[in-house]
């Protein structure tokens, strides 16, 4: 059996579903998969030594999550000109003579809103963060058909960054700078949490209940744990809510192709996972 030595890189992992998705994946497709959590102040070390001890120990590749989406980029070749654009890499194949950079938080993204919202698109959409899964989830909204993005940061150079790469990569969706969630969330169709709030570590919600009636959707980046204040706020509001664990799974299976160049069934690892893997992330 083929053996895959992956890993994680973040702060904030210790309860990261990531390990057992890609074991069930590997198990599925024939392939001895090993998953490590890397949390660079845990070893001592910081994100660059973290990173090049992978490279040295001979990792296929690894996932990188908060706060080092951005801060991985220039260590990378991205073949992609769009992915490139976005300037955040939440996957890295180990190759020669540069390590490559993907970002399946987009691909995840439009893969998981196309599953919940079947020949929908989103329209007018407010968001908290412009960070690393902000910019990826602005690109993704813009490839699904968003009229307008209206975002707020609380470093509004954020978000001129990210209305700069969009335009430079040649796309036309408008992308408004808010001084405030309450500017950002009049009169909108969906709105999306890529901000830390919520997640373990950092309670609390990026919007609040008046912020988000109207809303038809809302999607929140954060999976640990999956029923975050921010969803059950929406659910409150009425709208319908697509979880920060749907991106999940839907941007492990695309990381997996990179590592390994098999598709995975998704049905058949959405089965090995049901249940207890979900449950896991319920309760953080």
């Amino acid at each position: 059996m083929a053996r895959v030595r992956l890993g994680l890189i973040g702060d904030n992992i210790t309860r990261s579903q990531s390990p057992r998705l890609h074991f069930e994946a590997g198990r599925l497709s024939g392939i001895d998969v090993s998953y490590e959590r890397l949390i660079p102040r845990d070893l001592g070390l910081d994100f660059d030594a973290v990173f090049d001890r992978c490279t040295a120990e001979g990792f296929r590749g690894i996932n990188v999550t908060y706060p080092y989406k951005e801060q991985v980029v220039p260590r990378l070749d991205m073949p992609d000109p769009l992915i490139a654009g976005i300037r955040a890499c939440n996957t890295v194949l180990f190759s020669s003579p540069r390590p490559e950079g993907h970002n399946t938080d987009y691909s995840g993204f439009i893969a998981a809103f196309r599953a919940r919202f079947p020949g929908e698109t989103p329209g007018r959409v407010a968001m908290a963060g412009a960070g690393g899964v902000g910019k990826a989830v602005a690109f993704a909204l813009a490839g699904l058909g968003a009229v307008e993005l209206r975002v707020y940061d609380r470093d509004p150079g954020r978000v001129q960054g990210l209305a700069k790469a969009l335009a430079a990569a040649g796309i036309a969706m408008p992308v408004v700078s808010c001084t405030s969630m309450n500017e950002a969330a009049g009169s909108i169709d969906g709105l999306v949490n890529c901000t830390p709030l919520g997640m373990i570590g950092h309670p609390g919600s990026a919007m609040t209940l008046p912020q988000m009636r109207g809303a038809a959707w809302a999607f929140d980046a954060v999976y640990t744990p999956v029923d975050t204040q921010f969803l059950q706020q929406a659910d409150e509001v009425g709208a319908r809510t697509l979880s920060g664990y749907d991106l999940f799974f839907h941007q492990g299976v695309d990381a997996f192709r990179h590592f390994t160049g098999i598709d995975v069934d998704a049905g058949a690892l959405q089965r090995a996972l049901s249940g207890d893997m979900r449950e896991g992330a319920r309760q953080g």
